[in-house]
């Protein structure tokens, strides 16, 4: 497994250089000291992994994700001196979180973590090809002691919870124990779009679109008024899909 360390103190980069050096299955492939070094090292790299600081001079460690391409974003660990970032990391996804100094008893329970996520998409991997589902299909939803079998079709919007996503249909806002990323690899594009990191909208319940800031555009989703942001990112690709 390739790493990246990203941290603006040289001093904690070679701590957990050393660190690591305990785990031979991991290798680091580099250092970075700031958002717009590792954005480079990211790009040119494509690291399995990253030990991300938060605080940076320039771009934090949130925002450096945002600049990454979807399909570069290597699993997260955050590294931090900071506790009150927690919540928002595991929106992010992140696999981890530890609070410096790090020792080797906490380092080894965040790489443990790591390889149980791998064996866990290995194992999605090597399941047979599942068909795509499409708006006519249906599934079995359970959150606690309620379940559902509802069509897909009368899902509007899927809604990332670091490693649950909320489905929102009819009145209902149930939680499944799946990451978006996945699901989005199960969804039929032709009806459901990743409209930025945290939605996906099902296209039939648009209602109305309207330019927003920086190149992104805001869709007003029917009944429910719910307002979901297209990344400018997104953006391109949503007119390029939907135009003559």
């Amino acid at each position: 497994m390739k790493a990246l360390i990203i941290d603006d103190e040289r001093l904690a980069r070679n701590e957990l250089r050393r660190l690591l050096e305990n785990f031979p299955k991991i290798e680091v492939v580099g250092e970075a000291a700031n958002a717009d070094e590792a954005i480079k090292m990211v790009n040119e790299l494509r690291p399995d992994l990253l030990f991300l600081d938060i605080q940076m001079p320039g771009k934090n460690g949130f925002e450096l994700l945002e600049a990454l391409e979807d399909d570069t974003i290597p699993e997260v660990i955050f590294t931090t001196a900071y506790d009150e970032y927690a919540l928002k990391a595991f929106e992010y996804n992140a696999l981890d979180y530890i609070l410096k100094p790090i020792d080797l008893p906490r380092l080894s329970e965040a790489v443990h973590r790591v390889f149980e996520e791998l064996d866990r998409k290995h194992d999605h991997d090597s399941i047979s090809e599942r068909k795509m589902l499409g708006e006519n299909d249906q599934v079995f939803i359970k959150d606690g002691e309620k379940c559902w079998f509802v069509k897909l079709g009368k899902v509007r919007l899927f809604e990332s919870m670091g490693n649950y996503v909320r489905l929102h249909f009819d009145d209902q806002k149930p939680l499944v124990l799946k990451s978006l990323n996945a699901l989005e690899e199960r969804l039929d594009p032709i009806s459901f779009f990743r409209a930025n990191r945290k939605h996906i909208i099902n296209l039939q319940w648009i209602e109305k679109i309207e330019p927003w800031f920086s190149g992104g555009l805001l869709v007003t989703l029917r009944g429910s008024g719910e307002k979901i942001e297209i990344s400018r990112r997104q953006a391109i690709r949503f007119k390029d899909m939907l135009s003559l």
